[in-house]
């Protein structure tokens, strides 16, 4: 069966039906979610009929949440996950420690953000920066060095700027930040559903734990998956199809790659062509800029959808 095809198949990106935008969330664990223009167009790519104030709803009505997650970057993970999932992937405190030296903090403690935001709903990190004396990235430094002891989170963006919350007062508790005995299991059970074909060290890349910790829980799959048919997508930067193995081979040619991948942390959005990478576009004003690899199909259907997504 096409390897690629049953990636994005376990990706969603064939869009099954009756999936709602909670499902598809707590399918995909955590939707990497550093760039709040990005993240989005991920979901709409893969929920059916999705528009923009949906997800917004579920974010300001907390079953979605912004965080820290795997790897230390920000992720948008299901409330109902959170319990479990949050131990295993929460950010460490060593580098927010580190940066804040560097910065000039002295003595940095990780209840400095978390008092500044209690009982004060969420702030842009203008207004925690006012409360905490701090400027610059010094102050999402210090969101993050509390996030790791489960006292902070992200909230909706405010006129597109990120905004930090307790997380006591958002979710009624601070989350926990020891892991249960199973946990590792069911994080590899979940990933593995979302990312068939895959391997210990594919998990490791994308989850920041160490594969000494995986190669015990896995298994042989015991099935082939669901393959999807041949899809069109247009996917937006920092797609966790591009992100969630170890290498992106499966997705993009050789001769391809310095174009999505130029450096500097960057993934383009692209056009995805039954799992792989045909092209890359932008957004210019209400249109769709593309820039193909090769001869495309019809992207009428996928460029109207995305346009609805929006409202537009």
């Amino acid at each position: 069966m096409n390897a690629r095809r049953r990636r994005v198949a376990a990706q969603l990106l064939d869009r099954p039906g009756n999936l709602t935008l909670i499902d598809a969330v707590r399918h995909l664990v955590a939707v990497q979610a550093q760039d709040p223009a990005a993240f989005p167009l991920a979901l709409r790519a893969r929920v059916p009929g999705l528009t923009a104030a949906a997800l917004d709803e579920a974010r300001h009505d907390r079953e979605l949440v912004r965080c820290w997650g795997p790897r230390g970057t920000l992720h948008l993970i299901a409330r109902d996950d959170l319990a479990w999932l949050y131990p295993l992937v929460k950010p460490s405190p060593a580098n927010p420690l580190r940066r804040l030296r560097q910065l000039g903090v002295d003595a940095p403690d990780p209840t400095t953000a978390a008092r500044a935001l209690a009982g004060q709903g969420p702030l842009t990190k203008a207004e925690l920066g006012e409360r905490v004396g701090a400027q610059g990235q010094a102050i999402v430094h210090l969101a993050m060095l509390a996030a790791a002891a489960g006292l902070v989170v992200l909230g909706p963006e405010r006129r597109g700027k990120p905004t930090y919350v307790h997380a006591g007062d958002w979710l009624g508790a601070p989350l926990p930040t020891e892991p249960g005995d199973a946990a590792l299991g069911r994080l590899v059970e979940r990933y593995r559903a979302a990312h068939e074909p895959a391997e210990p060290d594919d998990f490791a890349a994308w989850s920041g734990l160490p594969v000494s910790r995986v190669k015990p829980l896995w298994r042989e799959s015991r099935s082939d998956g669901r393959a999807a048919e041949p899809v069109v997508r247009l996917i937006p930067a920092f797609d966790e199809y591009l992100l969630g193995w170890r290498d992106r081979d499966h997705a993009v040619a050789p001769e391809h790659r310095k174009i999505v991948h130029p450096g500097g942390g960057i993934i383009k959005p692209a056009v995805l062509v039954d799992g792989r990478v045909a092209g890359t576009w932008t957004r210019t004003g209400d249109g769709i800029d593309v820039q193909p690899f090769e001869p495309l199909p019809d992207l009428t259907a996928e460029i109207e959808d995305l346009c609805a997504f929006r409202g537009r």
